[in-house]
C-alpha cells in the first residue's frame, strides 16, 4: 500500500483492514469509516482535497447509497436539481449570500478569487501547468498528470492566469499595437 502512495490508519484483522479507520489515496482523497475484509464496508465518508465530500453506505467496496456535498455546502440532488440550470445561472454562493452590486463581477463561486500562478489554469481542485501537464493542489502538492482529454478540457474551460495584455492603452491604442 505504501509503495502505491496510499496509507491506512486503523484496525486490522488477519492482515486486512477491518473495523474503523482512515484510508488515504495518492490523490489525498481520504475515506474515513468502516472497513471489512480490506474494503470499504458500512458507513463512511470520502473527503476530497477540494473540500467536497461523499457520505455513503458501502458494501464490499461498492457504494450502495450516498450523498455528495460540494465544498461550498451545496448538496447534489439527482431529482429536482435546480442549481445552475438554464433559468438560474447564479453561483451557489450568490444564491446563499445575494448578488454583488452592479458593476462588480463574480467570476467563480469562490470570492475573492485565488491568484493563479503565471501561465497556469485553475482546474477546480488545483492549478494546471500546460507546459508540464501536471495538476498540483492549491498547496503545491502533486495531484496527477493530465491526459490529452483533460488537457483539452482545462485549456478550453478553466480560468487562466493573465499572461498577456489585452484591451486599450493610452491614447486609445491597443496594447498589442505598441
Amino acid at each position: 500500500m505504501e509503495f502505491m502512495g496510499s496509507s491506512y490508519d486503523g484496525n486490522y484483522n488477519n492482515g486486512r483492514m477491518e473495523g474503523t479507520g482512515e484510508y488515504t489515496l495518492p490523490t489525498h482523497t481520504r475515506y474515513v469509516g468502516e472497513m471489512k475484509d480490506g474494503m470499504f464496508h458500512g458507513k463512511g465518508v470520502l473527503r476530497f482535497p477540494n473540500g467536497s465530500k461523499y457520505e455513503g453506505t458501502w458494501e464490499k467496496g461498492i457504494c450502495k447509497e450516498g450523498k455528495y456535498t460540494f465544498s461550498d455546502g451545496l448538496e447534489y440532488k439527482e431529482t429536482g436539481w435546480d442549481y445552475c440550470d438554464g433559468k438560474d445561472r447564479r453561483f451557489y454562493s450568490e444564491r446563499c449570500d445575494g448578488l454583488k452590486p452592479a458593476g462588480e463581477s463574480q467570476l467563480t463561486d469562490r470570492d475573492p478569487l485565488r491568484a493563479i500562478p503565471d501561465g497556469c489554469y485553475d482546474s477546480g481542485d488545483g492549478f494546471y501547468d500546460p507546459s508540464t501537464r501536471v495538476v498540483k493542489d492549491y498547496d503545491g502538492n502533486f495531484l496527477r498528470n493530465a491526459d490529452d482529454q483533460e488537457h483539452e478540457w482545462i485549456v478550453r474551460t478553466c480560468r487562466k492566469s493573465w499572461d498577456e495584455f489585452i484591451g486599450h492603452g493610452p491614447r486609445g491604442n491597443t496594447l498589442e499595437e505598441k
